[in-house]
């Protein structure tokens, strides 16, 4: 898909460079749907068009980028944000306005081309989230194609280092986010039994005393669909223990 771009430098000559380079991009290509000499202009613009991706310069007269990304993050849609300059000395502040990257002239081509990748797959990211929000599926990236997997299939959500493992009655996935987040999302469909699981509601077949190499002697969960036990906290005990005597 095409990426729509504005470009945002009081120099005329370094905005027709950076404009050359976009038409040159390939993959993904990229639509320069306008310009602007500063952050007041850019501003202006957005209020009428909708883009993509805002490349701006940092210094300049005025309100500079960086004041140009804060006001970006207050609109409704917010464009992802790539600074272009010759100040190296601002990523770090750039990237704490969320900046997507960070550019120093003299531009080259095959940097800004996959400053453009980084733009291409923060919009599939997003629309996979909105996806997933609206249809009920958690959206999961595999060997470069998405899966959606219905949360009606799934039985328990476990963190693994820095991926949690999703499990289906007939495979396991890894999804790259949070227990928290997810328990904060779905939280009405699943139930914390530990700091790092979450198990369905509807798939809780029984609970039982265990035998766990690393917990020691406790509790665990069956669930319908597996052979997998379940260690449950003694935090977690007592809401486990309700959600099974109400079955």
């Amino acid at each position: 898909m095409m990426i729509r771009v504005l470009v945002v430098d009081d120099e005329g000559l370094a905005r027709s460079r950076l404009k050359t380079l976009l038409g040159d991009c390939r993959e993904p290509q990229a639509q320069v749907l306008g310009e602007a000499a500063n952050a007041v202009q850019a501003m202006d613009f957005l209020q009428h068009h909708a883009v993509d991706a805002v490349l701006a310069d940092i210094h300049m007269p005025g309100a500079d980028g960086l004041m140009l990304a804060r006001a970006l993050r207050q609109l409704p849609h917010p464009p992802a944000v790539v600074f272009v300059t010759a100040f190296a000395e601002h990523a770090v502040q750039a990237f704490e306005l969320e900046a997507l990257d960070y550019l120093t002239k003299p531009v080259r081509l095959e940097r800004l081309q996959a400053a453009l990748q980084k733009i291409e797959r923060a919009r599939h990211q997003a629309a996979d989230a909105a996806t997933e929000a609206q249809e009920d599926v958690l959206v999961i990236q595999e060997r470069g194609r998405a899966e959606r997997v219905p949360l009606a299939q799934v039985l328990y959500l476990k963190a693994e280092l820095k991926y949690i493992t999703v499990r289906t009655a007939s495979r396991s996935y890894l999804l790259e986010t949070s227990l928290f987040e997810l328990e904060a999302r779905y939280g009405s469909r699943f139930i914390r039994i530990h700091r790092n699981a979450l198990v369905a509601r509807r798939a809780v077949r029984a609970l039982e005393k265990h035998l766990d190499p690393e917990e020691g002697e406790g509790w665990a969960v069956r669930l319908d669909g597996v052979e997998d036990a379940l260690f449950v906290s003694r935090r977690q005990l007592s809401a486990v223990r309700a959600l099974v005597s109400a079955v």
